[in-house]
């Protein structure tokens, strides 16, 4: 007697993808105990770069130091790309698809901090990495190193791209790559940054931008022959009284900074040269642009009041980041997978002396072991050049605790965690969870279609990627006063 052959339930097309993803997340865990290894080299990278300390664009020897690590590893490095010395690009592999990773390194002027719990200028030093970069090009390039590893040892075909890319902080070397096609063939780009905990929800930066306005007028002695004089510092001055002014009549959202960089030489000669330096900022590019057209007019407005000159020079300018929920979702399971870090008693101790430099935030506690879920799109109150990426290639940005909780970047807290076993936990927290995303995703067709399909239809079908910064070259000297 035959049994009767059971009729089987046709699987759903969702069920198979279900099943095709835990098999790609089983496999690209493999990629954990390579970057687990990697682990020295990243904290020494980082503690090295930390060290330099170098500004936008003059990261010479941090850019260097980190394309040899790739080079020892295996990539083809081209360094100086687009113009720029200190920007570099990094591939191994070959073939379809084509997974980027970000690597930044500059850092800040006017913060040169020790690594220790209290402010500690450094001695001779005006330069610190507060934003962290030093552990964001580390723990980037050692996720490029992984990934390229697991490739070859899995037999895995695709292409790991690490960008190099200078002067984050003004600078702004992502648009100029973004705007020249160096992009063109990514499939997808992901990134991180150092913050003061775990968390991949989609952020949505404020787009910017900056600019330099140089009055020109007539000098003369400032007592003998006044009449005789026009004052390039006074054009600068009433510029920014007309620019204060407007503040009141821009959209609450919006934000403008500047700084006077350059006022005259002694107060008995009328200055014949001044120069003020400009941001504007919103998360609605559009506004930006509007915001912008009129603090031109107010500068140009103070130069027919004051009878001087002014010209104008855009130095920088990027879109704010276009979210991707799929590529962001899957980079927060990747974080939940590798998890959080704890501290050392030294590294509790380290903390808490400097929760105790914020007592009215009413942090109780600094807890890295935490992972934040995933909520709806976060607006954050800076801006990067990474806005410029995400519009051209679907992005994803991940956080990590490399800071204490209540650290903000530009701070002297946040350049003391950045040179401590603080920062290089959280930023092995991303190497890993980054490595881990993009193993996952080159096993996953079907995800990186997902992601395309929601970069388009985020971006609308009659969106056309314009830089806002024309067709200038790279701002070189953009910290030069």
């Amino acid at each position: 007697m035959t049994s009767p052959v059971l009729a089987q339930e046709p699987v759903s097309p969702s069920a198979q993808a279900a099943v095709a993803s835990e098999a790609a997340q089983l496999r690209a865990a493999t990629v954990l105990p390579i970057i687990s290894a990697l682990e020295p080299k990243l904290g020494k990278m980082s503690r090295d770069v930390w060290s330099l300390a170098e500004i936008g664009f003059k990261e010479t020897k941090s850019s260097a130091l980190l394309q040899q690590e790739l080079k020892a590893a295996g990539f083809r490095v081209t360094p100086g790309v687009d113009g720029m010395p200190t920007a570099f690009i990094a591939e191994a592999g070959s073939g379809g698809p084509v997974i980027a990773l970000l690597a930044e390194y500059d850092a800040l002027p006017g913060i040169a901090q020790a690594a220790v719990p209290y402010e500690s200028p450094v001695e001779g030093k005006n330069v610190g990495h507060a934003c962290g970069h030093n552990l964001l090009g580390a723990a980037s390039v050692t996720a490029a190193i992984a990934v390229k590893q697991w490739l070859q040892k899995n037999g895995v075909s695709g292409t790991i791209r690490l960008y190099g890319t200078p002067a984050e902080e003004g600078g702004f070397s992502k648009v100029y790559l973004a705007r020249d096609g160096f992009f063109k063939d990514v499939d997808l780009t992901l990134t991180w940054h150092p913050a003061d905990r775990n968390n991949a929800t989609p952020s949505r930066f404020l787009a910017m931008i900056s600019g330099k306005f140089r009055f020109q007028g007539v000098a003369s002695h400032a007592a003998a022959a006044p009449e005789r004089g026009r004052s390039a510092l006074d054009g600068v001055e009433v510029m920014d009284v007309a620019t204060n002014f407007m503040r009141e009549h821009i959209p609450q959202e919006a934000r403008i900074h500047y700084v006077i960089t350059k006022g005259g030489g002694q107060p008995n000669i009328v200055p014949a040269n001044a120069e003020s330096f400009y941001y504007v900022r919103h998360y609605d590019t559009a506004v930006v642009k509007d915001i912008w057209e009129r603090v031109v007019k107010a500068a140009e407005g103070a130069a027919l009041a004051t009878g001087t000159k002014v010209d104008v020079e855009i130095v920088s300018g990027t879109y704010g980041t276009l979210p991707n929920y799929k590529l962001n979702g899957i980079v927060q399971r990747n974080l939940e997978r590798v998890g959080g870090y704890a501290y050392s008693p030294e590294e509790a101790a380290f903390a808490r002396q400097i929760l105790g430099t914020y007592p009215n935030l009413g942090i109780k506690e600094s807890n890295p072991s935490q992972i934040d879920p995933m909520g709806p799109e976060r607006k954050d109150s800076g801006s990067s050049d990474v806005g410029d990426v995400s519009w051209v290639t679907p992005t994803a940005t991940l956080f990590t605790a490399s800071f204490v909780r209540g650290t903000m970047p530009h701070s002297w807290q946040a350049a003391a965690a950045s040179g401590t076993p603080i920062g290089e936990k959280g930023a092995l927290v991303a190497a890993k969870t980054m490595a881990l995303t993009a193993a996952e995703l080159f096993l996953s067709p079907a995800e990186i279609t997902a992601a395309k399909a929601e970069f388009h239809e985020r971006r609308g079908p009659d969106f056309k990627y314009v830089s806002l910064i024309g067709d200038r070259k790279p701002a070189l000297d953009y910290t030069d006063h």
